[in-house]
């Protein structure tokens, strides 16, 4: 029994997607348990595969119901009924719910994706036949009200800790290597003061032989442990960073738009600096920390041989750590200065990289080569300084060691003429002061890196601590279809860092679902501001937007730009296919859709000239496309999923006259029963509407029908640029 994959709609969404069994199963377990959500507010933002959820990031997506969720590998028969309902993975990539038993017990009832909320009855064990022998339990987290009170405010879990938490087993058994290991280094220190102390002076070659085998056996033990413990560390180390760098981009993504850094090149930079995190937390790091405390048994061998011995040792490792810390403050300094010259070094490659048209065309090589060269320049000074200190920490270490190595030897002469110390413990005792330091100096090269790693976590600490548009204690309201009613009440909003020039001043307006409406004004006057209010990119400082009469910021981000078609007045193109760019938001689309679109737009001429078709390459921001195409491709990437409401910002201001009245036509023909917002400088775009509204700084100076409004911005009533 394998349920066919067939096309299904999702709550809210214009068009059908593929047959996806998790989703659909998510959708019904998160109903049942009372947190209903659509399929659009569950995936999106989530890396699917082949447009499907999967069991990997399942969990991830059930998180955003508050729910909580378990992978079990058992028997369908272990399946416990106080754990139902569940979700048990079929065979050929399909899922269902189980529900539990009927009445008699003789037949289990399982929810089928395809067949919505009806439930059928199956015996166990046809179920059984198609049981792929994994289960997923998923059960809402807890959550204290409002009435509990808080003894202690808790502690949250930190992004970066937490993951190092999350593979405790593993450093567990990295730590239990290690200990091995550590005891293991003693082997060859101790063989050779037997040696000396005793082989050599008694010719006992059969002991001799006796120990050797040993030795050898501890050498190989001590190259599989080793090798063990790399293995596991590498292993904790690619978890942590395949999570920690799916994490960071995510919340990357969702950021809310007021916190976009104001330079890519230096917020790219901020990102990079994981990479300094993540190697900082490799396995030479982790090992040295690890083997830092074994150094205890190497010292307490070292005193139990001859406790002067140990004196040059603790020295050397007092001094190591003491000029590796009195550096700290001077690393610091640079370390900041070295971080702001990459930032203004990347901010000036990228501005450049994407500028590189106008740098040209105004003879601007000069400027940008200048502050290049400045920043690099400076990069470089501080870069020295930086790398001089550290260079200082690795050269003193080398220094200590062998200074500690003369020491030791200069007090072992001494022991052994006092007949304290025997030649065998004078060169044990050597060989174990190596091992003791070895951590030590280890640590201190560390602290060379430190500052840096530091400053680049603090700056993760800055991107992750960001606000999320997509709130995670927010319960959204889920809708089937947004037919489209908008209003505006007493909107009023200014961008960030300007908050004394306010875009948007107590606007208010109603468009009713499937109304035409034009909005005209000057230049500045906030008319592209309202079409990114109304997509959720901001949000008001004050007043509010509702859509269908729920405020928006009750409608989960996603599920709302999901039923809206936007074309922004400049147009971003991605690198990548025809193809790929039309259909970046629902990459699973149909080839009908695709090709619908892309008539609509205006694209078939293109297309059809084109040997690759809709596989043809197009180049970083569409730089391969004229301006018309640019926006052709974008009014097709709005309108292939069908949505309810259009929002057109200037949608053919780099046409040609002809192609705006076939594009006009079409969409004249295609917004029938859709809500049309229209934000345009050119009076024939405006046979699309037949209401316009009248923006200038910030208010609406005329509201009405298309006739009456031109008539009275003829006759001069009302200002207009």
């Amino acid at each position: 029994m394998h349920p066919s994959a067939i096309t299904q709609d999702l709550p809210g969404s214009g068009t059908q997607r593929r047959h996806d069994p998790l989703l659909s199963c998510l959708i019904e377990i998160a109903r049942f348990h009372g947190r209903g959500m659509s399929g659009e507010s569950f995936v999106a933002g989530l890396p699917l595969a082949d447009g499907r959820l999967t069991p990997s990031l399942f969990r991830r997506a059930a998180e955003r119901a508050g729910l909580v969720t378990r992978v079990s590998q058992r028997p369908l028969a272990a399946v416990r009924d106080e754990l139902l309902p569940a979700i048990l993975l079929l065979r050929e990539n399909e899922a269902c719910v189980l529900l539990g038993w009927n009445e008699e017990r003789s037949r289990l009832r399982v929810l089928f994706p395809e067949a919505g909320q009806g439930v059928a009855e199956v015996a166990p064990e046809t179920l059984a036949d198609d049981y792929a022998g994994y289960c997923i339990f998923v059960r809402p987290r807890f959550r204290f009200d409002r009435r509990a009170p808080e003894v202690r405010k808790p502690v949250d879990r930190h992004w970066f800790w937490g993951a190092l938490f999350d593979n405790l087993p593993l450093y567990r058994d990295v730590l239990l290597a290690a200990f091995l290991v550590n005891i293991f280094a003693t082997v060859i220190p101790l063989f050779t003061l037997n040696v000396y102390d005793r082989v050599v002076p008694n010719s006992a070659l059969e002991t001799l032989w006796t120990l050797a085998i040993g030795v050898v056996l501890v050498i190989v033990a001590d190259f599989a442990l080793r090798m063990i413990r790399g293995y596991l560390l590498d292993l904790a180390g690619k978890r942590v960073d395949v999570n920690l760098s799916a994490l960071i981009m995510e919340r990357v993504l969702g950021m809310q738009m007021l916190n976009r850094p104001a330079s890519a090149g230096s917020f790219a930079a901020n990102l990079r600096a994981f990479e300094s995190v993540r190697d900082f937390i490799t396995s030479t790091t982790v090992t040295a920390f690890i083997d830092l405390p074994f150094a205890l048994i190497f010292l307490g061998l070292i005193v139990w041989l001859g406790w002067p011995m140990a004196i040059p040792l603790l020295l050397g490792m007092g001094g190591l750590i003491l000029y590796a810390l009195l550096l700290q403050p001077k690393m610091q300094e640079l370390t900041e200065a070295s971080y702001r010259a990459t930032a203004t070094r990347n901010s000036t490659l990228i501005e450049s990289l994407v500028g590189m048209e106008a740098i040209k065309t105004q003879a601007a090589e000069g400027v940008m080569q200048r502050k290049w060269e400045q920043s690099v320049a400076h990069l470089a000074r501080v870069g020295a300084d930086l790398r001089y200190l550290s260079l200082s920490v690795v050269n003193g270490s080398a220094a200590v060691q062998q200074l500690v190595t003369v020491g030791m030897l200069i007090v072992g002469v001494y022991l052994i003429a006092d007949h304290q110390l025997s030649q065998g413990a004078l060169i044990a005792t050597v060989m174990l002061s190596s091992r003791a330091l070895a951590p030590f100096a280890q640590i201190a090269g560390l602290l060379g890196q430190y500052q840096n790693v530091a400053m680049s976590l603090s700056a993760l600490d800055r991107v992750v601590a960001q606000p999320l548009e997509r709130s995670e204690t927010t319960s959204y309201v889920s809708r089937e279809r947004i037919a489209g009613a908008i209003e505006f009440k007493r909107v009023s909003f200014a961008y960030p860092g300007e908050n004394s020039l306010e875009v948007l001043r107590e606007l208010s307006f109603r468009i009713a679902p499937g109304e035409h409406v034009g909005i005209i004004g000057k230049v500045g006057s906030g008319k592209s501001t309202l079409n990114r209010l109304i997509l959720g990119l901001y949000q008001p400082g004050a007043g509010s937007i509702r859509i269908d009469g729920v405020d928006s910021r009750q409608i989960d981000p996603a599920e709302l730009r999901h039923a809206i078609g936007y074309v922004p007045q400049d147009v971003t193109l991605f690198y990548g296919t025809l193809r790929e760019n039309i259909t970046i938001g629902m990459p699973q689309v149909e080839d009908h859709a695709i090709l619908h679109a892309a008539e609509l737009a205006g694209l078939q001429e293109m297309v059809g000239s084109h040997p690759q078709g809709f596989d043809m390459i197009i180049g970083e921001r569409g730089e391969s496309l004229s301006g018309g195409q640019r926006q052709s491709v974008a009014i097709a990437r709005a309108l292939v999923h069908e949505p309810s409401i259009l929002l057109l910002d200037e949608p053919s201001s780099a046409m040609d006259h002809s192609t705006e009245e076939a594009l006009k036509k079409k969409l004249a023909a295609y917004a029938r029963g859709r809500t049309l917002l229209l934000v345009t400088h050119r009076n024939s775009l405006l046979d699309l509407v037949d209401r316009l509204i009248v923006i200038d700084r910030g208010r609406v100076v005329a509201d009405g029908p298309k006739q009456q409004v031109v008539a009275d911005l003829a006759a001069g009533k009302v200002g207009r640029g």
